[in-house]
């Protein structure tokens, strides 16, 4: 008999996150109770319920639980909006208060409250994050596979990779227009991003100075784009504090999914007192 026969069959919840409706957000597959699964199982799980991530909860003997997330093609260090999702899945069965993620990425404390309109809202705080400068042959094999010019960049906002878990490279986008406009080179951008292990490129348009609309391409996890991502949050969030540290707002609104026909709403806080930064969104089952 194998591990994954000696489990045998696990609950597989799914759940939109960064939405209390569950027709926006972005869908995340939940199993609570991974023991005994092994990573074959576990690929074979996400790739069946076909969300962009699944997370995959072992309860551990310190009272945390161990946590993998998979994508319908491969592993991924750490998902921001899997781990909203499994964060409110737990709260509706073991209550409201703080879980302690054990990630590959490192531990990532997460608490879950309810608003006052009855809502569930799961607040992670990530590991220690950090942002380094990109090469311009980096941006322009990246702007290429996009199909966008040099121009179309928003010159206050210079590219950079940046990492709170996951690494992404974040490139901003002069007008909303641009930004709505996304037909790229699947299979291209997929090879360049696995060469530098990037998780997603972060494409950001700022409509204010704590307001930002952002898409997500993940051909990675063979995705073309995620609605939500919370890792890409908690990294843009350590790019904005880098950027100009006196400047950077106390907290940020960004809208994701609304081109997707999927809305989603992230809220990032900078106020920690240490480098880490705060993501938070609501999170509701799919019937």
């Amino acid at each position: 008999m194998t591990s994954d026969d000696a489990a045998g069959a696990p609950e597989i919840l799914r759940y939109a996150a960064f939405s209390a409706d569950p027709e926006g957000g972005n869908p995340a597959g939940v199993v609570l109770d991974a023991a005994g699964l092994s990573d074959g199982r576990m690929l074979a799980i996400a790739a069946e319920v076909g969300y962009s991530e699944t997370a995959f909860l072992t309860p551990d003997p310190a009272g945390g639980f161990a946590v993998r997330y998979f994508s319908p093609l491969a592993e991924v260090p750490f998902c921001g909006h899997a781990t909203v999702a499994s964060a409110v899945a737990l709260a509706e069965r073991a209550g409201q208060g703080h879980y302690l993620y054990r990630t590959a990425a490192g531990e990532v404390p997460v608490e879950v409250a309810e608003d006052a309109d009855g809502t569930l809202r799961a607040t992670l705080t990530s590991v220690e994050p950090h942002v380094t400068a990109t090469g311009e042959a980096d941006v322009a094999e990246a702007l290429a596979l996009l199909g966008w010019a040099p121009d179309d960049l928003d010159p206050a906002l210079p590219p950079r990779y940046a990492y709170a878990g996951a690494r992404h490279l974040v490139l901003a986008a002069a007008t909303r227009e641009r930004l709505a406009r996304l037909a790229y080179d699947f299979d291209g951008l997929a090879a360049f991003m696995t060469a530098r292990d990037l998780t997603t490129v972060q494409l950001v348009w700022r409509a204010a100075p704590d307001v930002f609309h952002v898409r997500d391409p993940f051909p990675v996890g063979g995705v073309v784009e995620d609605p939500a991502t919370g890792a890409a949050a908690a990294a843009f969030g350590a790019y904005l504090r880098a950027l100009d540290p006196a400047a950077a707002p106390a907290t940020v609104t960004l809208h994701q999914g609304e081109d997707l026909g999927r809305p989603s709403t992230l809220h990032v806080d900078l106020r920690t007192a240490s480098p880490r930064v705060r993501v938070s969104g609501a999170a509701v089952a799919i019937p």
